[in-house]
């Protein structure tokens, strides 16, 4: 029977879950783009500048975002940038990614841990509470979000978050993402904060240079060291 080596090449096709790096750098979360091949290029256009990236489809239908999501798998291996799914554990799952990122009707993240093992990225946000961002922290989180810190095209009525968070949240020893009306211009004000992803879509995505907008937001990490190892 030959059933040993043609589970052995399925295996070999499967692209594997990276080793978690330091998690430091531009959060890239993709636009809502209906169709997949343009996704790809836009996303292979600025992979390379990201420290993860998210897929996030708020238009999509669950068969598109599997098909997108698993279309971006193979690029970010290729890269070397983890992959997270926005709110679905079981799509994570479904195609290997690296993790998931909660909101806050999104599930527990002890429960989603247990589901997807202890090597899964795992963030949440935490919006403008410092009792959230400790609660996710207990619960196993690997990095906990706060914003909008700044006006957003993409969530307008999003709450306010304030750079005390950033700061006030250091105690929990945990990745902190600032999230929200992000520009180059006032992303180094987040960093010195404590930010240590700044998380961004059009501010990349819809630029008229997408690589030159994505190695702005990059450098608003060169002269800032972290405030403690990632």
């Amino acid at each position: 029977m030959r059933i040993l080596p043609v589970v052995r090449q399925i295996l070999q096709m499967t692209p594997s879950p990276l080793p978690v790096p330091p998690l430091r750098g531009l959060y890239l979360i993709t636009p809502d783009e209906p169709d997949t091949e343009r996704l790809l290029d836009r996303v292979r256009a600025v992979l390379g500048h990201a420290a993860l990236l998210q897929y996030r489809n708020k238009t999509a239908d669950a068969a598109l975002r599997h098909r997108q999501m698993a279309a971006l798998l193979p690029l970010c291996r290729a890269a070397g940038v983890p992959l997270i799914a926005n709110d679905y554990a079981d799509l994570a799952i479904a195609i290997g990614a690296d993790g998931v990122h909660l909101g806050e009707d999104d599930g527990d993240p002890a429960a989603v841990r247990a589901r997807l093992g202890a090597n899964a990225i795992i963030g949440v946000s935490c919006y403008d509470d410092l009792a959230l961002a400790r609660a996710a922290a207990a619960a196993g989180a690997s990095y906990i979000a706060f914003g909008a810190f700044f006006p957003s095209s993409t969530k307008p009525n999003a709450r306010r978050a304030s750079l005390d968070l950033l700061r006030d949240s250091a105690e929990l020893r945990l990745p902190r993402v600032a999230i929200g009306g992000i520009t180059p211009d006032n992303a180094r004000g987040l960093v010195a904060s404590g930010a240590d992803l700044l998380a961004v879509i059009s501010g990349v995505f819809d630029a008229p240079d997408p690589p030159a907008a994505a190695r702005a937001y990059r450098a608003a990490f060169e002269s800032t060291a972290p405030e403690f190892p990632t």
